[in-house]
């Protein structure tokens, strides 16, 4: 499954992003950092939910 073209299509971006830190995790992280900072207009934040209690979910029907 995992040799199928479209399996193989989709990890191919993430593996030349990978090659281009030589696979350090670190490198990678302080990367996506930096691309957050410069490009605050791209996330995406909600405010925070109260959790439900399972009696409020079954009051809700």
């Amino acid at each position: 499954m995992w040799k199928a073209p479209i399996v193989q299509e989709t990890r191919r971006p993430r593996q030349e992003y990978s090659a281009r830190f030589n696979g350090d995790s670190d490198a990678i992280f302080q990367d996506i950092l930096m691309r957050q900072a410069v490009h605050k207009n791209r996330l995406v934040s909600f405010e925070p939910r109260r959790p439900c209690q399972w009696k409020e979910i079954g009051e809700r029907k």
